[in-house]
């Protein structure tokens, strides 16, 4: 054999050495981790509620799982071992021979994902992206479904195959989730009201009077003992007075006679944007002071609002149906109803507000509240026989007829709508142009654009949005 030079019978001894040391601290290694006659065989895969029948080379003597509730067996003969998946879950399962050798299969008992498959394409054909893994003791949904209404169907169908912890889901719903809400909220109110009456008075210089009180057209601020002394007052529904002397008496009239007719209009048109399943709300109006006083007689102020709100949750069923669960309202103060805290006037709210859940297709709209009201009253006052005397009887008497009619309305349109490029969009204030002093002076531009603009085409532009008009 041919040796080089510099290497030496010496160096090739230590060689030797250390590859007999490094042999045999391997087999000193692998001692360590595996017992005398034990082998590790393989992995056994079972579905919850399926069977599999495992034939051994060798016979076996003894069968022994580590966890009997996730998979049981039964020795069928001693080469044959019936193994039944129990629960979803890992455990292993160690056959001893005859001969003291033994071996372990690791067994892994899944969920059968296959008949969910089957059952999700039975009832949903169309969703082609659902995709259903057997992860450990757990389903796995991932992928992507086309509505909120189809992801609520998978799930279900899931649990009917396993607990609702052992669910893990990853599926994202396709399309747009962003909904805009338009309402729309209409009022037309009327009223008539028709008042006649007369009240009088006589007082002579003696000190002598006589007076009719009907309807509240004269007030006695100090009594009746001190009339003469001048203490009468017209009351708030006086219309008119009168009065002359004949020697020493004195005639007072007061009238009351109104013929009114009064109409209201109110539309507002909230719009409001939130994401599917989420909560918005928004307020167009004030506050107002309401005086508080706590236990101990400390006053405080809390604020009650007031105006045009609008809050609403939506959520996405599919690409053409939406829910929303709408709570619109119209307040405004109203001193009729107004009362006194602590020294303040504090005004009532006049309200009109409605609450509901509705479905529908995007773009279309739901009349989802309203109200047709009429109301009449007639109030007659007179003296007993004196007011049943013809002709002269309208002096004993008062008449007053108040008639309301009110018509309300309330529409919800929503809208799936995408962000828009605010490079493409027009603002309201974009053609202004602020007039100089000559033209704000001597012409009276104010207010206004110099730059003529047509809105003939207007119209929404972009996904979502507005053009103000003129």
């Amino acid at each position: 054999m041919f040796i080089p030079k510099k290497f030496s019978t010496t160096g090739i001894a230590a060689v030797g050495f250390a590859i007999v040391l490094l042999i045999f601290t391997a087999d000193a290694s692998a001692a360590e981790n595996v017992q005398p006659g034990f082998r590790k065989s393989g992995k056994l895969e079972v579905l919850v509620g399926k069977t599999v029948i495992l034939k051994s080379a060798r016979p076996v003597k003894r069968v022994s799982i580590a966890a009997p509730d996730i998979a049981d067996f039964t020795l069928l003969s001693s080469r044959q071992v019936y193994i039944i998946g129990k629960a979803a879950g890992v455990t292993n399962m160690i056959l001893w021979h005859s001969n003291k050798e033994s071996e372990l299969y690791d067994i892994e008992v899944s969920f059968d994902v296959s008949r969910l498959k089957q059952r999700i394409h039975d009832i949903l054909p169309n969703e082609k992206d659902i995709r259903v893994i057997a992860t450990n003791n757990s389903i796995t949904l991932s992928g992507m479904v086309s509505s909120t209404e189809n992801l609520s169907e998978v799930l279900a169908l899931t649990r009917a195959f396993a607990p609702e912890d052992k669910i893990v889901n990853l599926l994202k719903v396709a399309g747009t989730h962003q909904v805009m809400l338009e309402v729309k909220i209409a009022e037309m109110s009327r009223s008539v009201a028709n008042n006649l009456g007369i009240n009088f008075n006589w007082v002579n210089a003696s000190g002598e009077f006589a007076l009719t009180l009907l309807g509240g057209l004269i007030d006695l601020e100090d009594g009746m003992d001190l009339f003469p002394g001048g203490d009468l007052t017209l009351g708030a529904q006086a219309a008119g007075a009168f009065r002359f002397n004949s020697g020493s008496n004195q005639w007072t009239g007061v009238l009351d006679v109104l013929q009114g007719n009064g109409l209201v209009k109110i539309l507002a048109e909230p719009t409001l944007i939130a994401m599917s399943g989420q909560s918005a709300d928004f307020l167009a109006g004030g506050e107002f002071p309401i005086p508080k006083i706590d236990d101990d007689g400390n006053v405080g102020v809390e604020f009650k609002t007031y105006g045009v709100t609008l809050a609403f949750t939506p959520t996405v069923l599919s690409e053409k149906r939406i829910s929303i669960e709408v709570l619109p309202e119209v307040s405004e103060i109203d001193f009729t109803t107004a009362v006194t805290i602590a020294g303040s006037v504090v005004p009532g709210l006049l309200a009109r507000r409605a609450s509901t859940r509705v479905e529908l297709g995007d773009g279309q709209s739901f009349a989802i509240a309203g109200i047709l009201k009429e109301t009449a009253r007639e109030n007659l006052s007179k003296y007993p026989f004196l007011g049943d005397i013809p002709i002269l009887g309208a002096l004993f008497k008062s008449k007053a007829f108040q008639k309301q009619e009110t018509e309300l309305v309330i529409f919800v349109t929503p809208h799936l709508v995408k962000p828009l490029d605010m490079m493409e969009q027009s603002l309201p204030t974009d053609n202004y142009i602020e007039p100089d002093d000559a033209e704000f002076f001597l012409w009276g531009v104010f207010g206004q654009s110099r730059q003529k603009v047509s809105y003939e085409n207007g119209g929404l532009d972009g996904e979502f949005g507005h053009i103000f008009t003129q």
